[in-house]
């Protein structure tokens, strides 16, 4: 396998343990903390220099939270020289908001994905998107998996009739 680190936030750290387990890897070492204003900081522990980094952040929780730190964590890691950063975000934030529903308003998925091309991402991985739009929001790569599959295969092994 390539030079690969997986690295995760703390949306859901179980995921990135159980996708690190499956391929054979360790999880890469960083941490997060909030300061007492609520600003995030991240530090990454451990060389990243020509990896192809995989920075696994769910758009789940406490969102805004979740996203500062992914997008700090995306600037670390290409800052401190990852050949290829992915960001993979099982579920994408800001989806809904695809389209101006009124004059003046935002189409916020579109900041989105410009604040993760800027910060730094190569490419993004996620699933089940709101609309596949969003898709072309992005100046970099997407993959926008779909979970029904793996759900359907997964009832038709388990579930007897």
């Amino acid at each position: 396998m390539p030079n690969i680190k997986v690295f995760t936030g703390s949306s859901h750290p179980d995921i990135a343990k159980k996708i690190v387990s499956r391929l054979g890897l360790d999880l890469g070492r960083a941490t997060t903390k909030q300061f007492s204003n609520r600003e995030t900081s991240v530090e990454i522990h451990e060389s990243v220099r020509g990896e192809d980094v995989y920075i696994v952040q769910s758009g789940c929780g406490d969102i805004n939270d979740n996203l500062m730190e992914l997008l700090i964590m995306i600037n670390a890691c290409k800052i401190a020289a990852a050949s290829r950063v992915t960001a993979v975000i099982p579920s994408f934030p800001y989806s809904r908001q695809d389209k101006k529903e009124k004059s003046r308003a935002p189409i916020t998925a579109k900041l989105l994905a410009n604040l993760i091309s800027v910060s730094g991402a190569d490419h993004v991985i996620t699933i089940d998107l709101h609309s596949s739009q969003i898709q072309g929001f992005f100046n970099i790569p997407v993959d926008n998996l779909y979970a029904e599959p793996a759900i359907t295969k997964w009832i038709q092994d388990n579930i007897s009739e």
